[in-house]
């Protein structure tokens, strides 16, 4: 089969031919219609991720058709086509993820590749209202911002939520989700097209966090927030404690400005708030996201579908993080010649 191979870091993605994946008896074997990068994929290639090995075929999202299936698996489900939960092992504990929790992509093998295998428990009839590209764009994007307001955060209908570093496919896809329960979504970026973007998706207004008054320009502007969403983290997270209204849920899943500068803890205490730490999610809620999906017929937000054999150049979208929304392949081997 074809797959796209990361032979070693700060290598390019190229494609070349490998075994078709042997099944084990719970296993099933999906044939890749799409599939969509993670900023995990982008770290990974720069040699910047924990439990690193190569050579590796990356990918955590995608969508497909089941091909086969091991002993233990349902043989109704051959043909059928299916959307899959890169979550694997969480474990049984709702409340955090056990020590063997992977994610699909690294260690094992993932998506971006002819056929990728995974679990039988980690597949899902694809969404009636979904593409093949739509449903590959909302897998770990989709359950991370899904877990972080819902699961963690308790949003609700009619709260003020703000989302930092609107763009990305987790952040994109928390617009979305915040949108359909009827929350008041506010955003900053640091590009004032991005800001312009969500809005036309639906958030009320937005600051671009590169001024001096970001801070004060939001609290002026909205007042103060039920649920904060952050991915970033570093030096603007202090300010995030004074836009807070009291009561209020600060929830964060990444770190990519750096770590939590030193803060007034006293407003926490005294607002009585709570800093939530999330990652991706749990089985449940895998399905609970997708009922929510299947009700409100939400479609991730797409930047881009690119050809299969062009993994490296819409890798690249990444480096200056101009994209808005996932970044797809469509996997289609009638359209490569290598």
């Amino acid at each position: 089969m074809k797959a796209i191979v990361l032979k070693d870091k700060e290598e390019p993605l190229k494609i070349e031919d490998v075994e078709v994946p042997a099944l084990g008896e719970d296993e099933v074997l999906i044939k890749v219609k799409a599939a969509s990068f993670n900023r995990r994929d982008w770290w990974i290639q720069k040699g910047l991720y924990a439990g690193l090995k190569f050579p590796i075929i990356l990918g955590s999202d995608g969508a497909g058709i089941v091909e086969r299936v091991g002993k233990e698996a349902n043989k109704s489900w051959i043909g059928q086509s299916v959307i899959i939960n890169p979550a694997l092992n969480w474990g049984d504990n709702e409340a955090f993820q056990q020590k063997d929790f992977a994610i699909l992509g690294l260690p094992e093998n993932g998506t971006f590749a002819e056929f990728v295998k995974v679990k039988f428990e980690n597949i899902y009839p694809l969404p009636a209202h979904l593409s093949f590209e739509e449903a590959a764009a909302l897998p770990l994007t989709g359950l991370t911002a899904y877990r972080a307001l819902f699961s963690r955060a308790m949003l609700k209908p009619a709260e003020k939520i703000l989302i930092v570093g609107i763009g990305g496919g987790a952040s994109s896809m928390a617009l979305l989700w915040s949108l359909a329960a009827k929350a008041q979504v506010y955003v900053t970026s640091g590009s004032d097209a991005k800001i312009e973007q969500a809005k036309s998706l639906g958030a009320i207004d937005g600051v671009n966090y590169k001024t001096d008054s970001w801070a004060k320009d939001l609290a002026e502007m909205a007042g103060g927030f039920d649920v904060i969403l952050d991915s970033a983290l570093g030096e603007g997270f202090a300010s995030l404690l004074d836009l807070a209204s009291p009561g209020a849920r600060i929830v964060f899943f990444g770190g990519t400005a750096g770590n939590i500068p030193e803060l007034n803890a006293r407003k926490i205490f005294w607002k009585q708030l709570s800093v939530l730490g999330t990652t991706m999610g749990s089985d449940k809620d895998f399905l609970e996201m997708l009922d929510f999906l299947n009700l409100h017929k939400v479609k991730p937000v797409i930047d881009s579908v690119h050809p299969f054999q062009d993994a490296e150049i819409a890798i690249r979208k990444m480096d200056d993080s101009r994209q808005f929304g996932k970044i797809v392949l469509k996997v289609d081997l009638n359209l490569i010649s290598c």
